[in-house]
Parts: C-alpha cells; structure tokens; sequence
C-alpha cells in the first residue's frame, strides 16, 4: 500500500464514458434460427462441461459488432432498444448474443453494470417468439431466478419494453408484500416470470403457478443466491422445469457452488468471462482513510456533504438507520436501505436516491449486490467489510459501465491488521492517508460542499408480513421503482439510470 498526500494530480470523478464495444467471445456465432434445437449442436462446436468449470477469458476471435443489428437481434427488438436510449451493445452482450440466440447453454460473467440484463433479456424473449407457443394460466413460458426483490423489480423494468416488443407479458413475484396481484397476473397469463426463489415456491405449493412449460431458465447473480443460501431452492424449482430447456447463468463472480448447478442443469454450455473474477475495477480509485474513534463522526459528515451521489456502507441495520438520521439531522438528506424496511419505505428510498432528491444512501450490504445506480461518485465503507468479496461487490456501486468513481474504507486504529488484510485478499493498492477533519484530501475529493438542509423526520413505515428481502415470504405484484424511462444503459447522461444493462 502507499500513503500519500493530496495533490493536484489526484483522481477525481469524470463524467461517464464508454468504453470500447468487444469481448473475448468463443463458440458458434450463428444467429437465432437454431433455438430450438440448441442440444443437436455437433459436437466440435459444443462445450462440455468440465469437472472443473474453466472460467479463463476465451482466445477465441472477437465478434466485433457495432450494433445489435450485427448480432441477428430482431428489427421489433432494436427499435425497443432505440426508443430506451441503448444503441450500441456492450461487451458482455457482444461476447453471449451470439450463443445465446442459438440456443446454447450459456455461462457469462461480467462485472456488475456490465449489460448482463439486457444480455439474456435477448434471448429470452426471442427464443419465446420463435417457439410459437401461446401464453397459458400459471404456466410461464421462461423464468428468470435473482436473489432480491430489487434486483427483481430492475430486471422487470429493464426487460418488459423488449418483451412487449414482441407482444409477451412479464410479471414479478417476491415477498414481503401481498401475493394477491401477483396470484393474478399468474393467472392471467404471462410469458417470462422474473422471481426470487422462496415466494416462487410458496405460490407453486399453493398451485398458483407450475413450471412444466418453461422453455428458458436464467439465473442472475446465481453466487449471490449461495450467499444468501438459496442454492438448495434453485435446484427444487430447476428440477420442475423441463430438461431440454435452454439455460443461461449470469453473474458476476461464479463461484460458491456455481459449478454443481453449471454440472446437473446447464447442457454443454458456452463460457463467457469478459472480466477477472474478482479484481477492481481500473477506473475506482481506492483510498484508506486512518482516522480516530472521536473523530470518525465529522469526517463521515464531510465526506458525504458533497454535490454528487455517495452510497456509505455500513455493517449492521441498526448501524444504518442511525447514520442515516444522523446526517440528515445535522442537514444531509440522507435515506437507509436495509433489511428491516418494508418493501414500501425500500422503494420510496431507492426512488428518491436514484432520481436524485436525495443524495446520500446509507445501506447495509443487502444494497452491494441488488441495487444498481449509476452516477455514484464516491462509495464509502463507513464498517469495512468482512471478507475481500463484500468489498469489491460494496465498491462495485461506483465506476459503473466505464466512469470513473472512487471508494474510501475508513480505518480505526483497531482496524488496521483487518483492513491490511482485506486490501491483500481483494488485491488492491490503496492510497493510505492520516485524516481529520478539515484534511485538505476529503474536500480535494468530494468537491464543493451541498447546502445543508433543514432537517424533517421521516415518517416511520414498520417491516410488512413475511420475512427478509430475497423473498421467502409474503408477496405482490412488483412495482417499478423509477420514473417510466428512466432507466438506460450508459449513455454519458446523468441521474437517468437504475442499472446498467
């Protein structure tokens, strides 16, 4: 690690840019009429699964497509694309589209922000078309598998205007709410379900939805779902859907028992690593911050007082309920997203942060892996975390989709063996810095401090019916957290996007 003073040469926070289109890309690159007969591949194009999963990047050439027109994506497709602002793909859509669309298993990582949404919305939605069956009662056509009720509502939001290009319906169970809308929209009909895993299994035990006519299978962040314990789940709804159905697994890291779901589902599948498993971004900027118990509060304060977007992490609900009050008391608007808010006080925070009305997130690490925001400027590990993993998924909130962004991990002097540790563990090289308040580093990065503002109490929404984000339990028809439209894939805007798809 080196330390360092500031100086004028120090990294600060540029307005997004993206970066070149192309990924290492390997397999058929045929286009979408071989669909339905994904498993008749000969032989020498086909993957077999490994007893240990090879994740390397691929050698071979790169599909060097300049639009999505290039990758055989449906006229319907690419004007629904147009009208969203998304125009040229990214390199993990670049890298999977053209096995994907061939009906191939496939098996892609990416870094979040990457478009892996928009990579297996794709062809999810035109292997439906292509199949020629009709929309029945509680019989998704595809299933889409995340492991939080965020990340299920992102998805939706992200996916329904490329369904409805194509005249298919979407819907979205999670608990924690209501499961009347959802038992409805099940019953009327819809083509791609997207849903966490313990309220999906609730509603087939109630008979509310069946899975024997599921043609596409995706699993999104599927090492997140191991974190949260949610493997054993997967594999009792995999098992209900038909074999010969095509599969994709997304994520970002594929590990934690990712390969025992890749052996006994995924069929000869196509690998896809367009970056490191685990390594930073090159556009973060990593800082440690040494600073005293005492004086730990007032530089919390001045690090979150700036213009742009700051997401501070802390470890406990608690932790971030108080923080949260606390800034917004001493005139930073701050809102808390944590596990113990009902899905209401969730959504109305994450709505306020991403549209910019607020401007400070305080989370615990149920925001490091299932809310995507760009524009963040500055991630801060008010508690560092406790493994490497958590750290790079927590500082992964910024430098989205090619901006640049920076992360400071505050470090008490009992911190400092941990903190050593974990910078090994994730391979960073941090800039070690001395602070106090009034430090000349906290204004060179954050900039011109926002007007304080008076301070209005929140009102106070308890946790609703059922259990933890994730949804084991309760249930509800989703509902979009941000304005219609607003959310793009990076296009160098400000303020405008969820997630980068």
């Amino acid at each position: 690690m080196n330390t360092t003073t500031p100086s004028s040469g120090a990294p600060r926070r540029n307005p997004r840019r993206r970066r070149p289109a192309g990924a290492p890309t390997n397999g058929n690159t045929s286009g979408i009429n071989g669909s339905q007969n994904h498993r008749q591949h000969d032989s020498a194009a086909a993957r077999s699964t490994p007893d240990a999963i090879d994740l390397s990047p691929s050698v071979a050439p790169v599909v060097d497509a300049a639009d999505f027109a290039e990758l055989n994506v449906p006229a319907p497709i690419i004007a629904a694309l147009t009208r969203d602002g998304i125009t040229a793909p990214f390199p993990i859509q670049t890298a999977t589209l053209p096995d994907s669309l061939a009906g191939r298993d496939v098996l892609g990582r990416g870094k979040t922000g990457s478009g892996k949404t928009i990579a297996f919305a794709i062809p999810t939605v035109v292997r439906l078309a292509n199949s020629g069956a009709k929309r029945e009662t509680k019989k998704p056509r595809a299933l889409i598998l995340v492991p939080t009720r965020e990340l299920a509502n992102q998805v939706a939001e992200t996916l329904t205007p490329i369904a409805a290009a194509m005249n298919q319906k979407v819907a979205v169970v999670f608990g924690g709410v209501g499961q009347g809308p959802q038992v409805t929209a099940l019953r009327l009909g819809v083509d791609i379900l997207v849903a966490c895993p313990g309220r999906l299994e609730d509603l087939i035990a109630q008979r509310h939805c069946r899975l024997d006519l599921v043609e596409v299978t995706v699993l999104d962040e599927a090492d997140h779902m191991a974190d949260l314990g949610f493997l054993p789940a997967v594999k009792r709804l995999l098992d209900q859907t038909p074999a010969n159905a095509q599969r994709l697994l997304f994520s970002a890291t594929l590990d934690n028992g990712i390969d025992v779901l890749v052996k006994r589902y995924l069929t000869n599948p196509v690998v896809h690593s367009v970056d490191p498993a685990i390594a930073p971004v090159s556009t973060m900027t990593h800082h440690v911050f040494a600073v005293s118990i005492a004086d730990k509060p007032t530089v919390i304060k001045e690090l979150a007082q700036g213009m742009d977007r700051s997401l501070l992490f802390t470890r406990t609900k608690h932790g971030a309920k108080k923080l949260a009050k606390q800034l917004s008391m001493a005139g930073i608007p701050a809102v808390e997203m944590h596990g113990n808010l009902s899905q209401n006080a969730r959504e109305r925070n994450l709505e306020s942060f991403s549209e910019g009305t607020t401007r400070v997130l305080v989370a615990t690490d149920i925001a490091a892996r299932g809310i995507h925001v760009d524009d963040i400027a500055l991630v801060i590990h008010v508690d560092p975390p406790a493994e490497h993993k958590a750290y790079l998924h927590r500082s992964g909130r910024t430098a989205r989709a090619g901006a640049e962004g920076i992360v400071v991990t505050l470090m008490t002097p009992e911190q400092v063996g941990d903190v050593k540790a974990l910078a090994r563990a994730a391979k960073i090289d941090p800039t070690i810095t001395r602070i106090a308040p009034g430090h000349a580093m906290l204004n060179h990065l954050v900039g011109p401090a926002a007007p304080l503002q008076r301070y209005a109490a929140p009102i106070e929404t308890p946790q609703g019916p059922g259990r933890s984000a994730g949804g084991h339990r309760g249930a509800g028809q989703a509902r979009s957290t941000a304005r219609p439209g607003a959310s793009r894939q990076p296009s160098g805007r400000r303020g405008t996007s969820h997630r980068s798809r």
